[in-house]
């Protein structure tokens, strides 16, 4: 019963991470706009953690490479389940303007499973909190099916 309630509680306070995978920063600085007051993401409930053993959802930007996927299927792989990932801009969705370059795999979804896509470039913090809303109700269904 209690871990009922733990679970039901991470679908209504969601932790969630951002991992950059090497972009341009456009979609970073729209990342951090979104917790500021003027759209402040946080009335979600969402607190922005730096640890993946401690988030719900990860927030990806940027291009994958071949010297970052690695890295970003580890902090995948640390997080507990359930989880949401969300890729954010166009280079997060498809690797963008970079995805013919030799050292490019292309988006997020060539190494981890992603559950929203986010388009833009950069993205907007008004696009990224409609991406946000759409993989906190795709994570509380993951909840529910873990019961």
């Amino acid at each position: 019963m209690f871990g009922s309630f733990i679970k039901k509680s991470r679908a209504k306070s969601p932790w969630i991470m951002h991992f950059d995978c090497g972009s341009c920063n456009g979609c970073d600085i729209e990342v951090l706009a979104c917790l500021t007051p003027l759209y402040d993401v946080e009335r979600f409930g969402i607190i922005n953690v730096g640890n993946p053993k401690h988030a719900d959802v990860l927030l990806v930007t940027g291009t994958v490479n071949h010297r970052n996927k690695k890295v970003l299927k580890n902090i995948y792989d640390q997080m507990p389940e359930p989880k949401a990932v969300i890729a954010i801009g166009a280079c997060g969705n498809t690797g963008g303007v970079f995805r013919d370059a030799y050292n490019v795999v292309g988006g997020v979804d060539k190494v981890i499973p992603v559950d929203v896509y986010v388009p833009g470039c950069p993205a907007k913090p008004e696009a990224i909190i409609d991406g946000v809303v759409v993989g906190l109700a795709k994570f509380a269904q993951k909840v529910e099916e873990a019961d």
